[in-house]
């Protein structure tokens, strides 16, 4: 059966999550998640959701999903962020990202926003070469900064 992609519904969080936690194997931080499903159900299907979430299946299960929210650039306006983009390791080589990627990069089209961007792991070919041939442009130059739930309220505890 060929594979669809379609907007992830509330019920698909576990799958989602499931995923969430594939990615971070991959991205060799297997303990990095914190989120739960009630924390993706809550988020991104509340009154006011943050995230908006993408699922390929083939043969009616999940087999990856993309996750995306709205950010606000100073140069660009609002912008589409892909947060993850991953199909599980059975399904890759087959389309399937191209699919979740060709209905983000659509969905920022359809947003009428100036800017789709995210990050990749330098070490990711795979991403990498489907990002270049889509035209994608890279920035070495500019480095990924994040400070921690643990360093925040140091640094706040500092008084800094």
């Amino acid at each position: 059966m060929e594979p669809i992609v379609r907007l992830a519904k509330k019920e698909d969080m576990p799958q989602v999550l499931q995923l969430i936690n594939e990615l971070a194997i991959f991205e060799k931080e297997p303990d990095a998640v914190e989120v739960t499903v009630a924390e993706l159900e809550r988020e991104g299907f509340g009154e006011q959701p943050l995230f908006t979430c993408f699922v390929a299946e083939v043969n009616a299960q999940i087999v990856g999903m993309a996750l995306v929210y709205f950010r606000f650039s100073t140069w660009k306006g609002r912008t589409v962020h892909l947060e993850d983009l991953i199909v599980t390791e059975q399904y890759r080589g087959k389309g399937i990202g191209t699919l979740l990627y060709d209905r983000v990069i659509g969905y920022a089209k359809e947003q009428g926003v100036r800017r789709a961007e995210w990050i990749v792991l330098n070490w990711n070919k795979g991403a990498i070469g489907m990002y270049e041939k889509s035209g994608a442009v890279f920035h070495k130059d500019w480095w990924l900064v994040e400070m921690g739930e643990d360093r925040l309220k140091t640094y706040q505890n500092e008084g800094v």
